[in-house]
């Protein structure tokens, strides 16, 4: 007899099938006892999962990427995708070469006029300052009723705040000092307008009925 440990192939299946009919024919179904397992030699199984390997195992698993928050909409969805660096690089030199012909036509019409200097981050803040200002009715003509919008001031201080957040850590010690004066000046003016619409008294009750 050879000393070559046999094994056999078990065909789970037909043994589940079979279990199934002997436990319809007993009034008092047992559970199979499970099969013992050889001590040695060879094993084929049929139907069951692949065990891991410990280099496998071992393996760290990435991380799944972190799923948007509920409370903040995805700003992407509805969005096209993004164009290629090609299509980008082409645009800016499209983009610069036209705004130089529109200043070259500016200065043609007034030759007095020097160039126009590079838009900075300066002009950003200090456009939607004045706006925020505007807006809270600054700048309104001698004798003339100022138009407010309150709403729209709180929205343009906010973009200012959500610019300080954002840049955080990216910005020169001037640009961060003139971003916070502005943001801090724009507050204090909101402050100092809805104090006074909270304040101004009730109007009167309008009067009764004659009877």
């Amino acid at each position: 007899m050879s000393d070559t440990p046999k094994f056999e192939v078990i065909d789970r299946r037909k043994m589940k099938a079979e279990e199934e009919k002997e436990s319809q024919r007993q009034s008092a179904p047992q559970a199979p006892a499970p099969k013992a397992e050889p001590a040695s030699g060879p094993r084929l199984v049929v139907n069951e999962a692949r065990s891991e390997s410990p280099k496998e195992a071992a393996r760290p698993v990435p991380p799944a990427s972190p799923e948007p928050s509920a409370e903040e909409p995805s700003l992407g969805a509805e969005l096209p995708p993004p164009p290629t660096a090609k299509e980008s690089s082409e645009q800016k030199a499209a983009y610069d070469a036209s705004a130089q012909r529109l200043e070259d036509l500016i200065r043609a019409q007034n030759p007095a006029a020097g160039p126009q200097p590079p838009v900075g981050f300066e002009h950003l803040v200090q456009q939607l300052y004045l706006t925020a200002m505007l807006q809270l009715g600054a700048g309104t003509q001698e004798g003339q009723r100022p138009r407010v919008d309150i709403v729209g001031a709180r929205q343009t201080i906010d973009l200012l705040g959500i610019l300080a957040e954002k840049t955080r850590g990216n910005l020169t010690s001037a640009e961060d000092r003139m971003l916070q004066s502005v943001l801090f000046e724009a507050r204090m003016a909101f402050l100092e307008l809805t104090s006074m619409m909270t304040v101004q008294p009730a109007p009167p009750p309008p009067p009764a009925p004659k009877k």
